[in-house]
């Protein structure tokens, strides 16, 4: 017994100083050497080391893989522990969104107030946009879940709806002076005309492919929008976009303004915090809509198109018009959100719309659980709000991400928040052989 413990001590000793090796070869260039420019000797560079980080890389490679070999990899598969038990139980998930929702939807409401309160005027406003900046992000979330979580389509180009929301609020508020009202549903409407347009080209592809061309499409989108500089402004973007109004009253000081309206004393909060119910309730009006549409016909198609595409052709349902609903409907949220990112911000560019939110919203939507909502507010959270407190430790936030999906993926592969069960089902009381049929399956 005690020389298979030492067999395995040295195994495990061997495979850690092997995968040491490798992150040290790969860490010497990648995180060792950093490009920067020197100030104030013009635009030169110079490369910054940074061995102390690449120590800190080696040494949890070495710990990492010493401690996984030891206690998990090379033991029997009888001894082998489940990945579950090292981690904490997610039985306890199955419920959650049940009990989470009505006190998100509680704190999203009071949340300016309670920060109002507690640090006032000035200090709440950064946290106030952080809150603004995650609601945007899971409005995205739930946008591509209906392409993604439900449909079972995987799209890597969804900023691209995003970017062509973003644009068309600013294109039409800058050459024909519409207001934002007035926008927001054309945007939307634009949006899902160019999701039906990728959707055509894509009817007959799956899987990677069906990611490849998508990541295509979004990169197309940038391209023109960088390249098009008489129209989109190019590289320099589009600046001076008019903000929202609430029923016409514009946020200004002096008279006919917000404040003057209402006999409050002017501050620049009141534009913050109304851009932050806009938002909210454009999230809420997505996750209704999409709760409503999985109830209905067109939901069950595209749960049954995710699940099994040739059964679903089998029982005639026209999976032209299905995959095509999925793409209109989440690039017309993308729209919506694009067309708020815009007027929030005032400034937009093609830099803004980069492959990396791609990424984002679909780490969001996978981490969160695909088809589940509360799953992508708790991600959205995670992985927007959290990242925001370690700005210091930017550079790493990818590498985060990376983790973040690996352990998700060997935890619960569906997502921490994910459920496979159909919208609508039969009841235990009904009569037949499809009724027999479900009371065999829950028995």
């Amino acid at each position: 017994m005690k020389k298979q413990k030492d067999t395995l001590m040295v195994a495990s000793l061997k495979d850690a100083v092997g995968g040491a090796v490798i992150a040290l070869l790969m860490a010497l260039v990648m995180v060792g050497m950093k490009v920067d420019v020197a100030s104030g000797r013009g635009a030169e560079l110079f490369i910054e080391d940074r061995w102390a980080a690449v120590a800190m890389a080696v040494a949890i490679v070495f710990v990492g893989r010493f401690v996984l070999n030891l206690f998990y990899w090379k033991k029997e598969d009888t001894e082998k522990p489940r990945l579950g038990s090292l981690l904490p139980s997610v039985s306890s998930f199955s419920g959650l969104g049940r009990f989470a929702t009505p006190v998100l939807l509680a704190l999203a409401v009071i949340l300016p107030f309670l920060l109002m309160y507690w640090l006032g005027s000035r200090g709440s406003r950064q946290y106030i946009d952080l809150a603004i900046l995650v609601l945007t992000y899971v409005m995205l979330g739930w946008g591509l879940n209906i392409v993604v979580g439900l449909a079972g389509l995987l799209d890597l180009g969804y900023v691209a709806f995003y970017a062509v929301g973003a644009y068309s609020y600013a294109l039409l508020a800058h050459y024909f002076g519409f207001s934002f009202w007035l926008c927001l549903p054309l945007a939307g409407i634009l949006a899902a005309f160019w999701g039906i347009i990728l959707g055509f080209p894509v009817l007959r592809l799956r899987g990677d492919y069906l990611a490849i061309v998508t990541l295509a499409f979004g990169e197309i989108i940038r391209v023109v929008l960088l390249n098009w500089y008489e129209f989109t402004g190019g590289p320099d973007g589009l600046s001076g976009i008019p903000r929202p109004s609430f029923f016409g009253l514009e946020f200004t000081r002096g008279e006919g303004g917000f404040a003057d309206f209402f006999g409050l004393k002017y501050s620049s909060i009141h534009r913050i915090i109304f851009l932050y119910y806009l938002i909210l309730i454009m999230a809420l009006v997505t996750n209704i809509v999409t709760n409503r549409l999985r109830r209905l016909p067109i939901g069950r198609a595209w749960e049954a198109l995710r699940e099994d595409e040739i059964a679903c052709r089998s029982l005639g349902i026209n999976t032209t018009n299905t995959k095509l609903t999925a793409f209109a409907l989440g690039a017309m949220f993308g729209g919506f959100a694009g067309s708020f990112f815009a007027t929030r911000q005032g400034f937009i560019s093609p830099e803004s719309f980069t492959f990396m939110e791609s990424a984002v919203i679909l780490a969001i939507v996978v981490l969160g659980g695909l088809g589940s909502q509360v799953g992508v507010v708790i991600a959205s959270v995670v992985m927007i709000g959290g990242f925001e407190f370690f700005r210091e430790f930017e550079e790493y936030r990818m590498l985060v991400f990376g983790l973040l999906m690996v352990v998700i993926m060997v935890w619960k592969p569906r997502g921490l928040i994910s459920s496979r069960t159909p919208s609508i089902a039969l009841s235990k009381n009904a009569k037949g052989i499809s009724a027999d049929l479900v009371q065999e399956g829950t028995g």
